[in-house]
Formats: structure tokens, C-alpha cells, sequence
């Protein structure tokens, strides 16, 4: 018999991915110029957060599995998210529609296999999140938290630059 933890994760796996595909439908009714857009607050290019979304993926992964081991998740501010943000934005400012979206499949994919893979244990473990106060979260708070939530955030965002 499965857990509710259990249950619940493989519904997070599932919600990663269809965060994951609804981005990338959306993306691909975009024009290229909707892909040039830039978000109103963010600044960033429609092309650029899409991307973002795909790239952050593994990362956000990695600190869910810290949590998952019971290490804090350290030295993560918003000052740190800024600069990442910066940083991928600079080195992928030309990102093209089809590579964007084909590493947004594999990437997301990747994740919510990922997702799966955590056992109840894993999940209920707590530790402390610098980008939190270093409040104590569980390993399935910052799963949902990031890499479910993170492509259905840019989705809106995405959408309200480009009003649709």
C-alpha cells in the first residue's frame, strides 16, 4: 500500500510536468517578437525566462535533495537568486525557440523523475532555508515550492507580457 506522502509526491512529479509542458504549449504559439518580449518588472525576454525555467531545474533538484539529507540549504539569498538570474541572462539573452523548448522537455522531464525518486522519509525531513530565514522547511516544501511552482510562476508572467 502506498503512502499519502508517497501518493502525493507522484502527483508532484506529475505536476512538474505538466508546469513543464503547459510553458512550453504556451511558448510555441509565441511569435518571434512575443519571444523578445520582456516581462514588465523582471526586464527579462520571454526566450530568456523560459530558458531560465528549463536551466533551473536541476538545481533546484539538487537543493531539494540537500534538504532530503538533512544538510541546510546555505548561502542561497535573493542577492545570490539576482545574480544567478543576471549571470543566465547575459549568456543566454539569443536563446532560440526550438533548443529552449527541447531542453525545457528534457529538463523538466529530468526533474519530475527526480521528484518521484524521493522517498516519505526524504520528503518529511527538515532543515534550514537561507533563501527562507533559515526557517526549518521540509524536502517537499521546497519541491513545491520550486521545481513544481517554478514554471507555472514564469507561465503567468509570460502571459502577461505578452497580454494573453
Amino acid at each position: 500500500m502506498r503512502s499519502g506522502n508517497e501518493l502525493a509526491v507522484r502527483g508532484h512529479g506529475r505536476s512538474a510536468e505538466a508546469g513543464a509542458a503547459a510553458l512550453a504549449a504556451f511558448a510555441l504559439t509565441l511569435s518571434e517578437a512575443e519571444w523578445q518580449t520582456r516581462l514588465p518588472k523582471d526586464g527579462r525576454k520571454v526566450g530568456v525566462v523560459v530558458h531560465h525555467v528549463a536551466s533551473m531545474y536541476p538545481l533546484e533538484i539538487q537543493l531539494a535533495k540537500l534538504v532530503a539529507a538533512g544538510q541546510p540549504i546555505t548561502d542561497v539569498t535573493w542577492e545570490a537568486v539576482a545574480a544567478i538570474n543576471r549571470d543566465h541572462e547575459e549568456e543566454n539573452d539569443g536563446a532560440a525557440k526550438q533548443d529552449t523548448l527541447a531542453l525545457l522537455a528534457r529538463k523538466g522531464a529530468a526533474a519530475a523523475e527526480a521528484i518521484r525518486g524521493f522517498s516519505d522519509e526524504e520528503l518529511e525531513r527538515a532543515a534550514p532555508v537561507s533563501l527562507n530565514s533559515n526557517a526549518p522547511l521540509t524536502c517537499q516544501f521546497v519541491l513545491e515550492d520550486h521545481a513544481v511552482r517554478h514554471s507555472y510562476h514564469h507561465l503567468a508572467g509570460t502571459r502577461a507580457a505578452v497580454a494573453r
